[in-house]
């Protein structure tokens, strides 16, 4: 299959590893940050880690944005579908996120109307179907899904849709980068740049990383050869003492973004002034939300919400994961209190989280590691 089966070719692969080793000088230790959580999973479910020098240290970064949302938020979303008009969207990925009192599935099972949604259509068309309720689409995401939720959003005001809104909870991440790189106790080589957000934003916005941090950043694909030859092209700057962007994803991201995607999210999102990340605190315009011309379908306008403020449960430190102070194995509750089928934090239920991925194939692997170049 074009695109797959030559990104997965065991040749391919091994000479990628073995160029890997060849760049890594023996007498430095590199921490190289993926940010985008499907890279995280690619790396756990190909064993790519296993093909590394042990001076590559690949750090997981906050590129999840299930995992990100903080308790509060999902609090503030089930608050409102507490009315029994509402109707409470999501993705199935937010289904088993815990909120204060639990997630919104167990709120589901409490009798609370929750509906997974495959996309904010099927939102929409909820919406069109019962006519006498209120259909509420939690959306959620970085800019790889924020075109789609304000295509409908225009679709609802065309229409003029009376009993839809959004809930927004799309996320930037470029703030999350700067926010890592001006921790005290990160210290980052290079970035795989995260390939999902480039093909909307591009890859124009992270130049200011190679510029001002002076961090090589390569914007790589989700295949194992991908994953390998943007390692291959970040040791190759730190070789040369270069910081530079490139593109290794070019067969999908273009280099000035998806134009008409960033002008469906100009035309109705706002940057909010501050937004709150889950172990990262408040960052300042991190976030999106409606403008006033779509006041009329913005759930946090139509209803009250509470606003709370909540941390994790004290033992749970998803957030040292999320900035990558820590590895998933490291924190207290892995595998023990917390697991796929009990989750405590977020990045245990996510597709994209961390400890979900470490956990369905790192924590319980047993076969033994080929080496690719022999």
């Amino acid at each position: 299959m074009k695109y797959v089966d030559e990104f997965r070719s065991p040749e391919l692969i091994g000479k990628a590893a073995e160029q890997i080793r060849r760049l890594a000088d023996p007498n430095k230790h590199y921490r190289l940050m993926e940010v985008c959580g499907g890279h995280t999973h690619a790396i756990y479910r190909f064993g790519l880690k296993d093909l590394l020098p042990s001076n590559i240290e690949l750090i997981h970064g906050p590129g999840c944005p299930v995992c990100v949302l903080p308790m509060g938020r999902i609090d503030d979303g089930l608050s409102i579908a507490k009315d029994p008009s509402v109707i409470f969207a999501a993705f199935g990925d937010m289904m088993r996120v815990p909120g204060t009192n639990g997630s919104p599935l167990k709120e589901k099972a409490r009798g609370m109307d929750v509906r997974i949604v495959y996309s904010p259509t099927d939102a929409l068309k909820l919406a069109r179907q019962n006519p006498d309720r209120h259909v509420m689409f939690f959306a959620i995401g970085f800019e790889t899904t924020a075109p789609s939720t304000a295509l409908i959003l225009q679709r609802a005001k065309t229409e003029g849709l009376p009993n839809f809104s959004v809930f927004c909870n799309h996320v930037t991440i470029i703030p999350a980068i700067r926010a890592i790189l001006d921790s005290p106790d990160m210290r980052i080589d290079g970035f795989i740049g995260p390939g999902h957000v480039s093909t909307v934003i591009g890859c124009r916005p992270y130049e200011w990383i190679a510029k001002n941090e002076h961090k090589p950043i390569v914007v790589s694909g989700f295949e194992p050869l991908d994953l390998l030859q943007g390692i291959v092209m970040i040791l190759a700057q730190l070789q040369r003492g270069e910081a530079i962007v490139e593109n290794q994803y070019k067969r999908v991201v273009p280099w000035d973004g998806n134009r008409a995607a960033l002008r469906a999210i100009n035309e109705v999102f706002e940057l909010r002034p501050y937004f709150e990340w889950r172990g990262m605190g408040f960052i300042s315009q991190s976030a999106l939300r409606l403008r006033d011309s779509y006041a009329e379908w913005d759930s946090e306008r139509r209803f009250e919400v509470p606003g709370l403020r909540v941390t994790d449960p004290k033992a749970a430190q998803c957030g040292e994961v999320l900035k990558g102070v820590l590895k998933p194995s490291q924190c207290k509750l892995f595998g023990k209190e917390c697991t796929p089928e009990n989750p405590v934090g977020a990045l245990m239920v996510s597709s994209e989280g961390s400890c979900a991925a470490y956990f369905n194939y790192e924590h319980r692997k047993t076969l033994t590691t080929i080496d690719a170049s022999a």
